[in-house]
Formats: structure tokens, C-alpha cells, sequence
């Protein structure tokens, strides 16, 4: 009970003496309000480079495991994959035999090419050979018109689906489906415009800048660089839970398929969203390091302010400090005033520039990326703004607990 009274009270005098000075208070607070405004909005940032990044590549799907000739991340020499032998069709038509009915398998071809539309030309654009199985593996389907069916791929039909960019660079407010467009010197019919994925801020692939035709007909006109076509296989899990063991047993087939020896190494790479995501965490926590250090900086100096003024409050407050203690007030009394006095300017310094904060995630929230305040954040920025309040009082605190009541009534 004397406890919480002694709780209380040295809140009040705390208080008090802050209200009493409201311009230092609030000049002191502004080193923890940068500080605070800095550690926010790196969090936010970061939160939003990860939510778009997610959102970048949703398409890829969690649930899909690629088959490829290189690695997505390569953390090596290059050369290490340049020799490997391309991956083929006809392997892609094995591993789909070896595992039906559990896995859906799509193969796909890349290649780059002109579009053309009467005087339109649009260069350098993806050009994606695939099957009827590519929105089975993908998040992507098309928002007017259909995808490739079975029969577009038997009867290698001159049909493509066009990306949304392109659908406005090439036929702007007017219907795309049932023109014709020029791939490379190739006449060919659109049936189906994707819906748009957005833009990417990593560097990968425009998905609205790319377009799809049946993988036969990337064979007979684009062409398979005289036969030696590179070929990426996509096959999508029973379950996300079997993702771990249906990876064991991919690698298991296309090591037999590619006919390697126990002692040989894979000569093909196994790429999952989860390696994006592993290489992007790597990425943005040293992103994180750089600036949890620069921002750590800020709480110093901030910190040290709050330290100093505390010291100050303690040097004109020593007569006061004398008759408490002449009246029987405890150590531990005066020192919770302090420390109470300088949590709450550090505390006020927190909310203020959680405030400030917030303004600025909502400006990056509509300018550059999605962005938003976790109440994680929150709770971490108020918990830093008292943690740093109690470290930099705690001196001056402990300074004016330990006063002699006699030399402090006594100072003038």
C-alpha cells in the first residue's frame, strides 16, 4: 500500500514539475520524436517492401515447385550452371507420366520478340510458350476473353494471350480479342487479355508486359534455338503441407529421367517462392541492420538530451529534493520522480512521433508501396520511447536519491 502511494505521488511531482516547464520538456523530447519518427518508418518500410514484394510475386504460387536449369538466386559463378544440359520437352511429358495423377506439370518456353499492330511495334517483350496448365499453376487468369486451351496446343493454333500493358499500348480503350498482331513476323489471333499484376520494384518480370502462346506453336515460329530449347517445368503440389516430401520425390524422377548416377550431382535446380522470400529476408536484414543502426543513433543523441536536462532538474530542484527527504520521503521516492520525469518526456517525445510517423506511412501508403501502421510497431516504438526514458534518467535519478538531506537544504 505505501508502495502504490509512493508510486503515485512521485507520478504527480513528476507531472508537476514537467507542466512547469513545458518548453524544455517539449525541446527535450524532440531528439526521442526523430528518433521515434526513424525507427517507425523503417519498420513501415520494410513491411511494405515485403507485403509488394509478396504481391509481386503472388503469381509464382506457394504451392509450385520450378524445374530449371539455373537457380532463380544464383550466390555462385555462373559458369558452375552454363554447361548443364538444357531441360526438354520430352523430359517435361516424362516427369508429367511419372506423377499423375498427384502433380499438375506445365512445361514453358521463354523468348523475347517485337510486337506489332498496324503501326504499333512494341520491342523486346516476353514471349511465353506454355499449355492450358499455366493458370492451373499460377494465380493468373485472364480478365476478358480465355486462356490456351488442349486443342491450341494439339493443333499448334496462331492464338496469343496478351499482358494488360500491352493491351493499352497496342489497342487502348478499343477491344483487344479477335485482333490480329504480329509476333516477331508471325500473324496471331488474341483471344484473351490477363488481368493486370502491377508493376514490380525487385527487378523481376513484368507480368503485364508479357504475352502467352501454346508451346507447340512457340516450337514451329519462334523456334528452339536449332532444337536445343531451354525448357522450365512447373508442377504444382497435391497440398502446400506436401510440398517438403513432393520436392524429395521431383528431384527423385528428374534425376532418373536425366539419367544420373548416384554420385552425380543434379544438373537442374529446384526454385520455390520460398527462395525468392529466403533471399529477400537476407536482403532486408541487413537493410534492417543499416538502419536500425542509423536510427539507434538518433535514440542515442535523443537520449543523451533527455540525460543532461534530467541532470539540470536534479541540480535546481536539490532544496526541494532536501525537504522531502527532511520529511521522511525514501531513497526510492526520489528516485521514481526522476525516472517517472524523464519516461514521460521520452514517452511524449514516443506518441508525438508515432503521430508524425503515421502521416508519413500514409504518404508512402499512396505514393510508392502498400504500407501501414502493425500494432506491433506501435507497441515496439512506445516500449523503446520508455526504455530509453528510464536509461537516460536513471543517473541523474540515482544522483538526486542519493543527496544528504542536510547539504541539500543547504544549497542555494
Amino acid at each position: 500500500m505505501k508502495f502504490s502511494l509512493d508510486i503515485t505521488e512521485s507520478f504527480k511531482l513528476a507531472l508537476g514539475a514537467i507542466v512547469a516547464n513545458k518548453s524544455r520538456g517539449a525541446l527535450t523530447a524532440l531528439g526521442i520524436i526523430i528518433g521515434i519518427v526513424a525507427v517507425i518508418t523503417t519498420m513501415t518500410a520494410a513491411n511494405g517492401l515485403k507485403n509488394t514484394f509478396r504481391e509481386t510475386f503472388a503469381s509464382i504460387g506457394s504451392d509450385v515447385i520450378y524445374v530449371s536449369k539455373r537457380p532463380w538466386v544464383n550466390m555462385g559463378p555462373g559458369f558452375a550452371f552454363r554447361n548443364r544440359p538444357n531441360i526438354s520437352i520430352a523430359q517435361s511429358d516424362k516427369l508429367q507420366q511419372q506423377l499423375l495423377p498427384r502433380g499438375v506439370v506445365n512445361p514453358s518456353i521463354n523468348g523475347r520478340k517485337n510486337l506489332k499492330y498496324q503501326s504499333k511495334i512494341l520491342d523486346g517483350i516476353g514471349i511465353i510458350g506454355t499449355t492450358e496448365k499455366q493458370i492451373i499453376v499460377s494465380d493468373m487468369v485472364p480478365s476478358v476473353g480465355r486462356f490456351l486451351m488442349p486443342f491450341d496446343i494439339e493443333y499448334k493454333k496462331s492464338v496469343v494471350v496478351i499482358g494488360s500493358e500491352i493491351a493499352k499500348d497496342l489497342f487502348g480503350q478499343s477491344g483487344a480479342i479477335g485482333k490480329v498482331i504480329k509476333v516477331g513476323r508471325y500473324k496471331f489471333t488474341v483471344i484473351g487479355v490477363m488481368e493486370e499484376q502491377g508493376s514490380s520494384f525487385f527487378g523481376g518480370p513484368n507480368f503485364d508486359r508479357q504475352v502467352y502462346i501454346p508451346i507447340s506453336t512457340f516450337t514451329k515460329t519462334i523456334g528452339t534455338n536449332g532444337g536445343r530449347a531451354n525448357v522450365s517445368i512447373a508442377i504444382k503440389a497435391p497440398s502446400p503441407e506436401e510440398m517438403d516430401n513432393f520436392e524429395y520425390e521431383v528431384i527423385g524422377e528428374m534425376r532418373k529421367i536425366r539419367g544420373l548416377k548416384p554420385a552425380e550431382k543434379d544438373d537442374f535446380s529446384i526454385n520455390k517462392l520460398d527462395t525468392l522470400m529466403d533471399a529477400y529476408n537476407n536482403m532486408m536484414g541487413v537493410v534492417m541492420a543499416a538502419g536500425l543502426m542509423i536510427t539507434s543513433i538518433s535514440l542515442f543523441v535523443g537520449g543523451v538530451g533527455v540525460m543532461n536536462i534530467m541532470f539540470v532538474s536534479v541540480t535546481e530542484r536539490t532544496k526541494e529534493i532536501g525537504i522531502r527527504k527532511a520529511i521522511g520521503a525514501k531513497r526510492r521516492s526520489i528516485l521514481m520522480q526522476f525516472l517517472f520525469e524523464s519516461s514521460v518526456i521520452c514517452l511524449f517525445g514516443g506518441i508525438v512521433g508515432l503521430i508524425l510517423a503515421g502521416i508519413i506511412t500514409e504518404v508512402i501508403n499512396a505514393v510508392l508501396m502498400p504500407a501501414s501502421l502493425s500494432l506491433s510497431i506501435i507497441v515496439v516504438a512506445l516500449t523503446i520511447s520508455v526504455i530509453v526514458g528510464v536509461i537516460s534518467g536513471l543517473v541523474p535519478a540515482y544522483r538526486g536519491a542519493k543527496l544528504d538531506p542536510i547539504e541539500a537544504l543547504r544549497y542555494e
